[in-house]
């Protein structure tokens, strides 16, 4: 049987990535800075990363964070994966990537290109931005008494666990190199997003929009986040809402 190793495997969307490989009868290997057996902080490598990937034909590669080293725990995983004779390397990265010059999305663009040039069978995967994500910045926004947006905004949120599925499914398949990109179902304003993000958790906030400056701005307002012709995702926006807050 496939030994299948998933990276970040405790996250946000690793968890739900290992659930469906196991509910499938997948032997999974947990890979992330603190769960035991395989806590290894891709970071700083060490032959911590050999021992998890001993034997392991495809690498589910979901860990990443916003706060710098995704490029250097790439290179330590794409080493490693040539020793042990790895198969296939999945990777999910973001739509836009390649057109927002974000200083994140700079980062997970030049992952994709150390996995495009490793050698290594490779699918790639490029989804927009999960609905937990959008509640959390919309969270954050809303501590003031005037919840302030950026001018003329939009967003496409898909819901983790169709991401989560498409990625198993991507794992037990042969290496695809880049495919489709994976939207969710609905392109709406980021002022409509905030509107039902209030009204699903009972706050009371006035919204305005503020326009903003910059390259990353000009970007985010053009749509280079956004796949419209790929919303293949179902869960809409409000339904993760009423799932999450109960309203």
């Amino acid at each position: 049987m496939t030994t299948i190793l998933v990276t970040g495997g405790t996250g946000t969307l690793g968890r739900h990535v290992t659930e469906r490989l196991r509910a499938d009868n997948r032997e999974v290997r947990v890979l992330s800075r603190r769960a035991q057996p395989y806590a290894v902080d891709l970071r700083t490598g060490g032959t911590g990363l050999d021992t998890a990937l001993a034997g392991v034909e495809t690498v589910v590669h979901c860990a990443s964070t916003q706060r710098g080293g995704d490029e250097q725990a790439a290179g330590h995983l794409i080493a490693a994966a040539r020793r042990a004779g790895v198969r296939h390397l999945v990777y999910i990265s973001i739509v836009g990537v390649d057109r927002i010059p974000f200083g994140y999305y700079k980062t997970k663009l030049a992952v994709e290109r150390r996995i495009e040039e490793s050698g290594l069978g490779f699918t790639l995967l490029r989804t927009t931005q999960f609905h937990d994500l959008v509640v959390t910045v919309l969270a954050g926004l809303a501590k003031p008494p005037v919840l302030l947006l950026p001018a003329g905004v939009s967003d496409q949120p898909v819901e983790v666990t169709e991401v989560a599925d498409r990625l198993a499914e991507l794992a037990l398949a042969a290496p695809a190199g880049r495919v489709s990109d994976m939207g969710g179902p609905e392109v709406r304003s980021f002022d409509s997003l905030a509107r039902a993000y209030l009204r699903a958790t009972g706050r009371r906030r006035a919204v305005a929009q503020l326009p903003l400056f910059g390259k990353t701005y000009r970007a985010f307002r053009a749509g280079g986040h956004l796949a419209p012709h790929e919303a293949v995702g179902k869960v809409t926006f409000e339904e993760y809402l009423g799932r999450r807050f109960g309203r």
